[in-house]
């Protein structure tokens, strides 16, 4: 685990994030859902409520490893600062282009999303990386988080009178309905909305802060340790912080991310463990091919999900008449669900797996 030395683990961390991503998102029909793989109503957390700030948390560990091999190699900071541009605003537009696709009806688009999100995460952290340590970079999350927190808790609502934190009636819907263009998730706010980016942000730093671990010049045994330690005194911060500032994945809320962040800490540094100190990558290839190309895969998934229950096909999508076949044969609409979805999974790692062998590597 040197600083030159890929890690296994991160790479099919990505990639198992990516395909439990891919799962939730296309049932068989959202009428039929096992509990676990839905979001919560509200306040709470899920198993599908962990796969977005997930993702979010490897986003930072990568820019941490990827542009730390870029300084050391003594690559300008100007073309860089180009290319983190750029990279954020193409993974920004093709989010854009996805919510409009097939349609493409320009009175409906929608700004925020979760490729918006991701793009806007990856540039402020890949900034903020370039241009400061890591004690600044925590001081810079904790601000975000602390900062955050205050404003949701202490400033009230205009129009209610008083601080709230309901779906709807909180600050965070208040700044989308007067400053977020375009079309809400909710009609009158998003769970990817302005105010909510910023803790989102401080997601990412989390990454960056575990990319610290992994790239010091600590022992492999030790930086496991270290690792597992920081996600673990992540996570009681924010299983603390839940009883002033509930965990919510819809407004992000400061105890979210530091229990996910916690979570995910502490997961990578098991997988370090075990796949990158003992050896066992056996069951990790799945991973690594999915995320070589995470972000184009979840693209063509999200493309191949339109046409997929969208286009008619015999009077139904496809997905309607894998789920028709279900219920005239009696068994379980939710297992049928969970089948369909895993099946979508399959399909999208097929061209996952060519552009793979073929060692071709979409950088969005």
């Amino acid at each position: 685990m040197s600083e030159n030395k890929r890690l296994i683990s991160l790479d099919a961390f990505r990639g198992f994030t990516i395909a439990a991503m891919i799962m939730v998102n296309y049932p068989g029909s959202w009428s039929h859902v096992y509990p676990p793989l839905l979001h919560a109503d509200w306040n709470g957390l899920t198993p599908t409520d962990l796969i977005f700030p997930f993702f979010i948390f490897i986003v930072g560990v990568s820019v941490a490893l990827a542009y730390s091999k870029r300084l050391l190699a003594g690559v300008p900071k100007k073309p860089m600062y180009r290319k983190i541009v750029f990279r954020a605003l193409k993974i920004f537009l093709v989010g854009i282009l996805l919510w409009l696709f097939p349609k493409f009806d320009l009175d409906t688009i929608r700004y925020a999303g979760v490729l918006q999100r991701i793009a806007i995460v990856f540039l402020a952290s890949a900034l903020l990386f370039l241009n400061s340590k890591w004690k600044t970079q925590a001081i810079v999350a904790a601000v975000l988080l602390v900062g955050y927190w205050l404003a949701m808790v202490l400033i009230p609502t205009p129009g209610y009178g008083e601080a709230m934190l309901e779906p709807g009636a909180n600050l965070a819907a208040y700044i989308d309905t007067k400053l977020l263009p375009g079309y809400m998730w909710q009609k009158t706010w998003d769970p990817e909305g302005l105010f909510s980016t910023f803790p989102a942000i401080a997601s990412g730093i989390t990454g960056l802060l575990a990319g610290h671990i992994i790239l010091s010049k600590l022992s492999p045994e030790r930086k496991i340790i270290y690792l597992f330690s920081f996600g673990f005194f992540a996570f009681m911060i924010g299983y603390m912080w839940h009883y002033a500032f509930p965990i919510n994945k819809s407004i992000w809320t400061s105890s979210f991310v530091m229990v996910t962040s916690g979570l995910a800490a502490m997961l990578l540094a098991v997988s370090m463990f075990f796949v990158d100190q003992r050896g066992h990558t056996r069951f990790t290839k799945p991973g690594i091919i999915f995320g070589a190309n995470a972000i184009a895969v979840y693209v063509l998934a999200d493309v191949w999900g339109q046409i997929f229950y969208n286009i008619k096909f015999g009077g139904s999508s496809l997905n309607v008449h894998f789920m028709q076949f279900f219920e005239t044969a009696g068994w379980s609409m939710k297992f049928g669900s969970l089948l369909y979805a895993v099946l979508f999974i399959c399909f999208n790692f097929l061209p996952a797996l060519i552009l793979y062998r073929k060692r071709i590597f979409i950088k969005l």
